[in-house]
């Protein structure tokens, strides 16, 4: 029986590490969680934030998830956009999902990034 997601994983290039704690600590708030030693040495970070985690695991061939994408539910996303925004990163709003606020956003590395909150 399935009763929880555990992790999203997302993939980086080797020796992305410093840009991707900036993004996910610095820029979107999340607490860098430590890795167990033996995956610790294969590089990558983890995040944790509300409950959720991401992790971010690195491929020697990289290429961005331009499709895939976590979505992270936020509160306040409005002015949780406007804290992205004027670190840098670009927003993209779109109203295409019934019932909630989102945008798009992309990591230091290109991944795609959904961002939600559902309106009453």
């Amino acid at each position: 029986m399935l009763i929880a997601v555990d992790h999203v994983q997302l993939a980086a290039p080797p020796g992305s590490e410093s840009a991707l704690r900036e993004f996910y600590e610095g820029v979107l708030g999340m607490r860098e969680i430590p890795k167990p030693p033996v995956l610790a040495a294969r590089g990558g970070c983890w995040f944790e934030a509300g409950g959720v985690q991401l992790h971010v695991g690195i491929e020697p061939d990289f290429r961005p998830a331009r499709k895939a994408h976590p979505g992270l539910r936020v509160r306040g996303i409005e002015s949780y956009a406007e804290q992205i925004a004027s670190r840098g990163t670009e927003i993209t709003w779109d109203d295409n999902l019934p019932g909630h606020l989102r945008f798009y956003a992309e990591d230091p590395v290109g991944n795609r990034l959904e961002f939600l909150e559902p309106v009453a």
